[in-house]
């Protein structure tokens, strides 16, 4: 039974397929090279953590591989869709079916209630059941006493909480997360992190985590390193056992 599952897994294709990846910026210095050639495979249900000092491309990264930014050259496919090439309103809408972003910054609509933020992807998509999957997932991230009340009302580990339920209230097949704990004190962001990795069990979520806190990366099946727009390292974390050491290299990328 092992075996079937485990073939039928590997016949399915990447959760997140990048294939020489090369981004470049226009600045009044001239052009900026953010990434350098990136090649990357991610399996579906795998959590994968992006790694690097400030200015190596891990956001910029997570934005190509969201469609949330053109390449400028490279392929780019997700949950089996290739996005190079569709236009704006097609991007749009294989974002809202099939990804959910968490940003640093939670990007919540100040105007609308926690329910109302977290119910906007579904209202999008047309789903008449949105408002009591919405519900649904506050409860899952407990909020079920703050449906009512605006991000301005609610502390920062709850508009996180918010971002979270609005981010896999649709069930995505891939989560990326940027930053998700970097506006957050210790004790919150920890159990931020706890709610994130729960969420991904419980929806089946391919995990994609932009982090600087080494803490949380080896909480991820692999972790990658970035410099200078390419992936330098990437290491596979194997469970822990006692008196064994905590992972092993992977192989390289980028």
């Amino acid at each position: 039974m092992q075996e079937r599952d485990a073939r039928e897994q590997a016949a399915k294709p990447p959760s997140i397929l990048l294939e020489d990846l090369r981004l470049t910026l226009a600045s009044a210095a001239g052009p900026v090279n953010i990434l350098n050639g990136v090649s990357l495979t991610v399996a579906r249900g795998e959590a994968v953590a992006l790694l690097g000092p400030s200015g190596s491309g891990k956001s910029s990264l997570l934005m190509v591989a969201a469609g949330l930014e053109t390449p400028t050259a490279g392929r780019v496919s997700v949950a089996g869709r290739v996005l190079s090439g569709l236009g704006e309103d097609a991007l749009a809408r294989f974002r809202r079916e099939h990804v959910g972003i968490v940003f640093q910054s939670f990007h919540l609509i100040p105007t609308m209630t926690a329910l109302e933020n977290v119910a906007v992807p579904l209202e999008l998509l047309g789903r008449s059941d949105a408002f009591a999957r919405a519900e649904d997932a506050l409860l899952h991230v407990g909020l079920q006493h703050r449906l009512e009340h605006y991000p301005g009302q609610l502390s920062g580990g709850e508009q996180q909480r918010v971002a979270l339920a609005r981010a896999i209230v649709h069930e995505p097949e891939v989560l990326f997360a940027d930053e998700p704990t970097g506006n957050l004190d210790g004790a919150t962001g920890t159990a931020i992190v706890d709610l994130l990795f729960s969420l991904r069990a419980r929806v089946g979520a391919t995990l994609f985590l932009v982090t600087h806190e080494e803490a949380l990366a080896q909480r991820c099946d692999r972790t990658l390193r970035m410099k200078d727009g390419l992936i330098v390292a990437d290491t596979l974390i194997l469970p822990r056992i006692a008196g064994e050491g905590d992972h092993a290299q992977h192989g390289g990328g980028g």
